[in-house]
């Protein structure tokens, strides 16, 4: 068997990988995925409303997981968003993306696919720029082969 250097060094960094984590992979938890929250929110406590996560139900692939997110403002003067924070509590890291809008964004609004680990709640969090925070949170299933997860 020929390897390339390339291979070479592709199975020598998985192997220090491996060897590093114990051949496991590590998870973010609920706790480092709210401490993520808070510093994104600058301390204050996220509020409902305001901010519309939509994710699937069931994924029967977490390696494409499609999700939009929508947050009602005007986009001008006091009533305009600042960020959006999406985060998935298990993945290994917790914060999935940041969108920054300003006010020639129009609106708040994005779409995107994102890669679930596993099961896990996908948690959207949008900063306005008079200093409020909004949450919505989702649960989206993820199957492997369409069997359960």
């Amino acid at each position: 068997m020929n390897l390339t250097r390339r291979q070479v060094l592709a199975l020598t960094a998985g192997a220090a990988a491996a060897s590093t984590t114990g051949g496991r992979l590590a998870f973010a938890d609920v706790a480092a995925t709210d401490k993520r929250i808070a510093d994104f929110a600058g301390g204050k406590t996220p509020e409902a409303g305001k901010i519309t996560l939509t994710a699937p139900e069931i994924a029967e692939n977490g390696n494409t997981v499609p999700i939009s997110i929508d947050v009602d403002s005007a986009m001008k003067d006091g009533d305009m968003v600042e960020a959006v924070m999406i985060v998935a509590e298990g993945n290994p890291n917790p914060e999935v993306v940041t969108f920054h809008f300003t006010a020639l964004s129009g609106s708040a609004s994005a779409t995107t696919r994102i890669r679930l680990a596993k099961t896990q709640n996908v948690i959207a969090v949008a900063k306005m720029a008079d200093g409020s925070v909004y949450m919505d949170k989702k649960e989206v299933k993820v199957t492997i082969g369409g069997c359960g997860g």
